[in-house]
């Protein structure tokens, strides 16, 4: 018997299925349950049956499960008192999506790092499913993850069923964002039948599982264009924003000085009321470290740097 041994039964015992527990652990269906029953033989007690309603633990497999955690439990708190002391290396990790506001945020954090100590900081942009599953993988201890209103009931129901904590960062409605030689950079007013003849950047791996990729694109964006370019890589966004005045991007905030280093300018759009959330999202389990908490008072310092901004 060993740790993962714990966390195999622990996850069939929450999700009441060896299929899901094994969707779940990234791992084969045969090979969770041939591990279970090692875990049997080498307790000599059964700790689950089969009924109507799926898999529960028996009488000896909810007796196994109590201390399961409590070692699991105690393994996580040792694991996070010794990554948090001074003499070892500077660690962080958190997937994100794309927003510039965070990558203000993350610069700031990173120049309060002992550059005197060893570092690894894992910084991971991609969309909100791949977050919350690299979270799940344990991964990284960390993410972020970008919401429209419409998509709220699925994830709130996502976070609940892996068991994750969250915490809102920001609500705010997206904004254009173009060069400044955009035509549309100069209107006094704009809407969004405005956008019509430009070409919209957008983020090439958004993501909703429980609807086709083409309808998930649809509702996580605003319909204003059938001139699309598909990228995911930031630089790129940018380039082509600011290289080509008849591009345009519907994007949360971004800081002024992001905005002067690319020659963009970023508009409100008088009918573009979508609202979006982004979630700080983390194991329920997990304590913070010193790290996260820098991090996460950047990210706070971020938000209110931009929100402060005025955006016509």
């Amino acid at each position: 018997m060993n740790i993962m041994h714990l966390k195999y039964a622990v996850e069939v015992a929450k999700t009441g299925s060896v299929t899901k527990a094994a969707e779940n652990l990234f791992m084969g269906q045969p090979n969770l349950s041939k591990a279970i029953r090692e875990l049997e033989d080498n307790l000599g007690v059964t700790l689950f049956k089969r009924t109507s309603k799926g898999i529960i633990p028996t009488q000896k497999g909810e007796e196994f499960l109590v201390y399961a955690k409590r070692i699991l439990s105690q393994i996580d708190e040792l694991e996070t008192i010794y990554k948090n002391t001074p003499d070892r290396k500077q660690s962080f990790s958190i997937s994100i999506p794309r927003g510039s506001y965070m990558a203000y945020g993350f610069t700031n954090f990173v120049k309060r790092l002992d550059m005197e100590k060893e570092i690894e900081i894992r910084y991971n942009e991609t969309n909100s499913v791949e977050a919350i599953a690299n979270i799940t993988q344990s991964n990284y201890n960390l993410a972020i993850i970008r919401f429209r209103d419409v998509f709220e009931p699925y994830f709130v129901s996502l976070l609940r069923e892996k068991e994750l904590k969250s915490e809102l960062v920001w609500e705010f409605k997206y904004i254009a964002v173009m060069s400044k030689d955009s035509p549309l950079a100069r209107k006094p007013v704009l809407t969004i039948s405005d956008f019509a003849d430009s070409v919209e950047i957008l983020h090439g791996d958004t993501s909703v599982p429980s609807l086709h990729t083409l309808e998930a694109k649809r509702m996580e964006n605003i319909e204003n264009s059938n001139k699309r370019i598909y990228v995911v890589e930031r630089g790129s966004q940018f380039e082509l924003l600011s290289t080509i005045p008849d591009t345009f991007m519907w994007v949360s905030p971004i800081p002024q000085r992001m905005l002067d280093r690319y020659g963009l300018v970023q508009r409100s759009v008088s009918d573009a009321d979508y609202s979006y959330k982004d979630l700080l999202v983390h194991q329920r389990s997990y304590r913070l470290t010193e790290l996260d908490r820098i991090y996460i008072d950047e990210l706070h310092r971020a938000v209110s740097t931009v929100a402060a901004m005025k955006v016509e």
